[in-house]
């Protein structure tokens, strides 16, 4: 199992970080080390002293696959559901001055929460999936699949002339604007429509 994620896919957010529009998917990878597993908490990282939360649509693929074709992807998955690609941003921003890879503050353990799965019926609109996080019950970031710069299709396309996909694999698929830090005693509650799909306590 790998976990492939999506930078840059909204314009707002894109903006809030002072990064351009790309003009192709910006992809990364976390190691299955970096999955925060079920029911555990968060422990906040020796390593950096701004620690952001990015709350993302994330997928979960259901057939292995390579070069798909967009008007495919819709067959390689299967669920859907949110998560938060934890960011050390203080460590992220010192990496990008130096041209160094950002691994170190992206891919670290425990760094990728998944909360719990909905199956993707036939009536599902993938255009259309609203979803939110919240701080300590207070909205902090609001988002919609339809707001993305390459849709999830399109996503799935571009990651698999690269990668290619099995099944269990996550792909996460970019955060809106709204994106803060968090500390110490937070909760962060994760949510699709009215959906409760994950809450994480930072300890």
């Amino acid at each position: 199992m790998k976990i492939i994620c999506v930078g840059r896919n909204y314009a707002d957010h894109a903006k809030e970080l002072g990064n351009s529009i790309p003009d192709e998917p910006v992809i990364f990878m976390k190691p299955k080390s970096a999955l925060l597993q079920s029911h555990t908490p968060f422990y906040y990282p020796e390593f950096t002293n701004e620690l952001h939360y990015e709350c993302e649509i994330v997928l979960r693929v259901s057939k292995n696959g390579k070069y798909i074709q967009e008007k495919h992807a819709s067959n390689y998955y299967d669920a859907v559901t949110v998560g938060i690609d934890f960011t050390a941003r203080d460590l992220q921003d010192e990496l990008k001055k130096k041209g160094l890879p950002w691994e170190k503050a992206k891919a670290f353990d425990n760094s990728a929460v998944v909360g719990k799965f909905i199956p993707i019926t036939p009536d599902f609109n993938r255009k259309n999936i609203s979803f939110s996080l919240l701080k300590n019950g207070e909205k902090v970031q609001d988002g919609n699949s339809g707001q993305m710069i390459f849709s999830i299709d399109k996503i799935i396309e571009n990651i698999s002339n690269y990668f290619s996909l099995n099944i269990g694999d996550l792909i996460f698929t970019g955060t809106p604007a709204g994106v803060g830090e968090c500390v110490t005693g937070d909760v962060l509650e994760g949510f699709i429509d009215k959906q409760s799909l994950f809450s994480v306590e930072i300890r």
